[in-house]
């Protein structure tokens, strides 16, 4: 939304500010602002991340786990229990209700961005900068 205003505001810049260079400075001030917003959002939820990680309850600090292990359940399901089962029931012929499926659409927008994070905590790590408990 504050890239659709940027450039109208920095064409205004043209008529009322005189100085080529501070004209300059604020386009690109301007510019430069839903960057650092967007930063600084960032920069505040990691702050929330780590006092959730520390958090001496489970129902804080495991709400991540329990996720990846959710997402992880399910894909199992999906990938390897269900076509098992499936086999096994039209092998041995028997009837048997429709098997349950997931939105895995959903699942994997969840998972793929806890790998993210995860993977950008690897790169932290071979980095050094990291800091170990």
């Amino acid at each position: 939304m504050l890239e659709a205003l940027i450039a109208p505001v920095t064409g205004l810049l043209d008529k009322f500010i005189p100085d080529a260079d501070e004209r300059n400075r604020l386009a690109h001030e301007i510019a430069t602002m839903s960057e650092r917003h967007a930063h600084e959002l960032a920069k505040g939820q990691i702050e929330i991340n780590k006092a959730e990680a520390t958090h001496k309850s489970i129902f804080v600090a495991g709400w991540r786990p329990a996720t990846g292990w959710c997402c992880s359940i399910a894909l199992m399901w999906h990938f390897v229990l269900q076509p098992l089962a499936t086999f096994v029931i039209a092998y041995t012929g028997v009837e048997a209700p429709p098997l349950p499926e997931f939105d895995m659409d959903s699942l994997l927008t969840v998972l793929l961005g806890m790998l993210g994070l995860g993977g950008l905590r690897t790169f932290e790590k071979t980095k050094g900068i990291s800091r170990e408990k």
